[in-house]
């Protein structure tokens, strides 16, 4: 008698196309574990899963870009020559000053009106 080969299943769970290798950890205070566990339960999966989810698909906004810092060096610098100019004013009186007001007013104008989106 010959014997045949008959292939058996494997048993267990089947094996996924895409694995998830790496882990990551986040730690959280106890009220911002809670946050994001109400959230992903309000979404209907689980915490990882959620987790995943928004870290992906969300679209984080840089709060400035390199132009915006500089604009806003720019205006910190025009602040602190109006400091000055307005004690120049009180020290000089205030015809004096009101050219160089009038020259800081004009380039604050058009440093607002670059960081305006």
């Amino acid at each position: 008698m010959d014997k045949v080969l008959v292939k058996r299943k494997k048993a267990g769970r089947p094996v996924k196309n895409i694995k998830k290798e790496i882990k990551v950890c986040v730690r959280y205070s106890r009220h911002d574990h809670f946050i994001v566990r109400e959230k992903a339960a309000n979404a209907g999966l689980k915490l990882s899963a959620y987790l995943r989810k928004v870290s992906i698909e969300t679209k984080v906004i840089p709060r400035l870009t390199e132009e915006e810092r500089h604009f806003v060096k720019q205006l910190i610098g025009m602040a602190n020559n109006l400091n000055q100019l307005t004690k120049a004013c009180h020290q000089e009186g205030i015809l004096s000053a009101m050219l160089d007001f009038e020259r800081y007013r004009t380039g604050i104008d058009n440093l607002l009106q670059k960081l305006k989106p």
